[in-house]
């Protein structure tokens, strides 16, 4: 006996509610059925059904294992899915979050190819940096930079992002470059507003060098473009900033001294059944984040 049909058989038990009813839709009778639990609670050594003559109740393994086995089987349904796009086709409306900065240039981009070979799906890019409540208020899902900590949420990770202190030659020609953490003391700093300093390794551990300069912004873009114009150090995201520091337009500096590069992920309700919709455009960022030239050349 299948181990799948044993699963299928208890699923289809516990959420209709009776061996009589997953029987019709595995089209064998009620007997089979029973006998396929019973292989799998023995199999376990755990009593996922209490069944009487009127009912079937879960128990607490049962409720637990049950949560288990409907996203296997989403995800099995997705897979199949996902082989058979040419005669299935994702609808409907999606909404998607992503910080302001990171999502003009990462996500919005995107999305026009995506809508093309999803004609009838409809986008709406939410640009925020505030974070937003998925569930109040009806997003789909999130793109979001740095470590998760909202057990509400299933989160996936998309890539990596770090930062690097940068700075245009013609800075660099006039006033040399920090060769320690310690002298950027001594130097001009674009940093945004309210911003407690920058985090860098030194002496072996992670710390937040307190830095000061004659610009600040609220925006990063406005930073990097003073950056460069020469008009000091930025520490900026490598996603923003990779492609100028490729051209040369921008030189890094105290790279020894970069911190530890965080994630980029997309976090979405614990839904048991994703929408298509939702899993092509995650599937999609995916593709798109992991090509080994894609941070330099976006």
């Amino acid at each position: 006996m299948s181990h799948f049909k044993q699963i299928q058989a208890f699923v289809n038990a516990a959420t209709r509610g009776s061996l009589a009813e997953a029987a019709r839709l595995d089209e064998v009778t009620p007997v089979v059925i029973g006998r396929r639990i019973d292989a799998l609670e023995t199999r376990l050594g755990v009593r996922l059904l209490l069944r009487t003559t009127r009912k079937l109740t879960l128990t607490r393994e049962g409720q637990a294992f049950l949560e288990d086995c409907q996203r296997v089987l989403t995800d099995l349904s997705n897979a199949e899915t996902a082989v058979s796009l040419g005669s299935i086709r994702a609808r409907g409306h999606i909404k998607i979050s992503a910080p302001a900065g990171f999502g003009r240039r990462h996500v919005a981009p995107h999305l026009a190819t995506f809508q093309a070979e999803h004609p009838d799906v409809r986008i709406n890019l939410d640009l925020t940096d505030r974070l937003v409540d998925l569930m109040n208020e009806s997003v789909d899902c999130a793109v979001r930079i740095g470590e998760m900590d909202d057990s509400n949420l299933v989160s996936v990770r998309l890539g990596e992002m770090r930062r690097v202190i940068v700075a245009a030659p013609k800075y660099s020609r006039a006033n040399g470059v920090p060769s320690a953490p310690a002298e950027l003391a001594h130097h001009n700093c674009l940093a945004l507003t309210q911003q407690r300093g920058w985090s860098l390794m030194a002496n072996g551990e992670l710390q937040v060098v307190k830095v000061a300069g004659n610009l600040e912004s609220n925006d990063g873009a406005v930073l990097r473009e003073w950056a460069l114009a020469g008009k000091g150090l930025a520490w900026r995201s490598w996603w923003e900033v990779g492609n100028d520091v490729l051209k040369g337009k921008l030189k890094t500096v105290l790279d020894d001294c970069a911190a530890p590069p965080v994630g980029i992920y997309v976090v979405f309700p614990d839904r048991r059944h994703l929408p298509l919709r939702v899993r092509l455009f995650i599937d999609m960022l995916k593709a798109c984040y992991a090509r080994s030239d894609y941070w330099e050349r976006a």
